[in-house]
């Protein structure tokens, strides 16, 4: 791809879309062979390093070159970032920020070959030299060119200094990793020309699996192992690049590999419960009223069995330590006091590969504040609703005998007591001593 930034810059076509190799066509004309020959930063072809004589074609196929043609992005790291730039009249106009949304993103993004838009603001990728696109983009985000858009006339005429939009698009989904049970383990592929290849690498493959692992959003690099030998794509990195499509590549014959990157765990799931509704959305996240007992449950997706979670609390040095059964853990507090109230996170470790990895999840900030009535009252509150309805239900939907009536009295009186025992014996049994003597009184 380094080769084919510097013929699209030669042939003023726009940025880099893809490279592929296709049949020789016998047409008479001198071939040369050109070997990781141009750094990528050279405006014309023949200022690369020629390796090879005119007239070797290695394996009897061209390589054939994708530009955008009409949409670039300048001043950005690697093929899918920079300043949005349009080409009118055969010269290269800036975008402004009012003139470009997301559905306009998008269309550019694909059109380019990367992944979908990342990031959009004016003045990220500094301001163009030429002249400002004097038309407002109207894509639906369906299209496969941006001049496709529909456009219309932009309302403001002038574009303030800093307002030329810069866009960040994803890196192509066109690599994965197979067969570890996880998208950042497993064995490397490359999608081209409508198929999934088995990527194979030269030498020690560090320097590739760092390219694969950045590329995914995985992280860094803890392992690579060497696989079978294949064919498939070939390729060579400093260990820099973005994606893998910015490395040498060829078609050969070599041993693929399998990488392991440090974001192996996807990210667990932290969140709080009580039985007694104790909890309630505060403005600054949940917020549980003194007094309660309260769970906290961590969970993550089934990736990979066994493993523990580390409910971590923020601020001090308390920490609990629980199997995952089910992918899963359930933390248990007694009554809810301040010393409760700060910031918590879930640890989910697991030792796979042969090493240790972790995952943290976000953090859930818990609130205590006081209940506006003793929890003993509010349970018999409760139960006493419920009888209500229950009664009043009968009454509406029912119309029994004088003996039926005295039966149902004797019943809910029954229920009642019994309810309210029940009750009583709960919060003697949650309360600390002093609550429990209140209670007592009450009754």
């Amino acid at each position: 791809m380094r080769e084919v930034k510097v013929v699209c810059r030669e042939l003023d076509c726009g940025n880099p879309v893809s490279e592929s190799r296709g049949p020789l066509i016998e047409d008479g004309r001198g071939r040369v062979r050109l070997y990781r020959s141009c750094s990528g930063d050279e405006s014309s072809i023949r200022q690369c390093d020629i390796i090879g004589e005119p007239g070797v074609c290695d394996g009897e196929y061209y390589r054939h070159v994708t530009c955008s043609e009409s949409v670039r992005l300048v001043g950005g790291a690697g093929f899918c970032s920079g300043r949005v730039e349009v080409k009118s009249n055969q010269s290269w106009a800036s975008v402004c920020e009012a003139d470009f949304d997301q559905q306009d993103a998008e269309v550019v993004c694909g059109e380019l070959g990367c992944g979908a838009p990342a990031a959009l603001q004016g003045g990220l990728y500094g301001e163009g030299e030429g002249q400002t696109w004097d038309k407002e983009f109207q894509c639906k985000g369906k299209e496969s060119l941006l001049l496709d858009c529909d456009t219309s006339d932009r309302e403001n005429n002038t574009c303030l200094p800093g307002n030329a939009v810069g866009l960040t698009c994803s890196e192509p989904d066109d690599v994965r990793l197979v067969g570890g049970g996880s998208r950042c383990a497993g064995g490397v592929e490359g999608y081209e020309q409508g198929e999934w290849w088995t990527v194979g690498a030269y030498w020690n493959k560090e320097d590739e699996a760092a390219v694969v692992c950045r590329q995914l959003g995985c992280g860094s690099t803890v392992s690579v192992l060497t696989g079978n030998t294949t064919l498939g794509v070939g390729v060579r990195c400093s260990g820099s690049e973005s994606s893998l499509r910015e490395c040498w590549r060829s078609y050969d014959l070599l041993p693929g590999f399998t990488v392991i990157c440090s974001d192996l765990l996807v990210q667990p799931d932290i969140f709080l419960t009580d039985p007694m509704g104790g909890v309630f959305r505060g403005h600054q996240g949940p917020e549980m009223f003194r007094g309660y007992n309260f769970t906290i449950t961590c969970s993550t997706l089934p990736q990979y069995p066994g493993g523990s979670f580390l409910l971590t609390f923020t601020g001090s040095n308390r920490t609990q330590t629980q199997p995952a059964v089910n992918h899963s853990a359930a933390f248990l507090f007694p009554a809810a006091d301040d010393s409760h109230q700060g910031n918590y996170s879930c640890v989910y470790d697991n030792y796979v590969f042969s090493h240790n990895f972790s995952s943290e999840s976000e953090l859930l900030s818990l609130t205590i504040t006081a209940s506006p009535l003793p929890a003993f009252i509010i349970r018999h509150v409760v139960v006493l609703l419920i009888l209500l309805t229950a009664i009043t239900t009968s009454y509406l939907y029912y119309k029994p005998t004088r003996r039926q009536k005295r039966v149902n009295r004797v019943s809910s009186m029954d229920l009642y007591v019994n309810a309210m025992e029940m009750v009583s014996l709960s919060s003697r049994a949650e309360a600390g001593p002093g609550e429990e003597r209140a209670a007592q009184g009450t009754e």
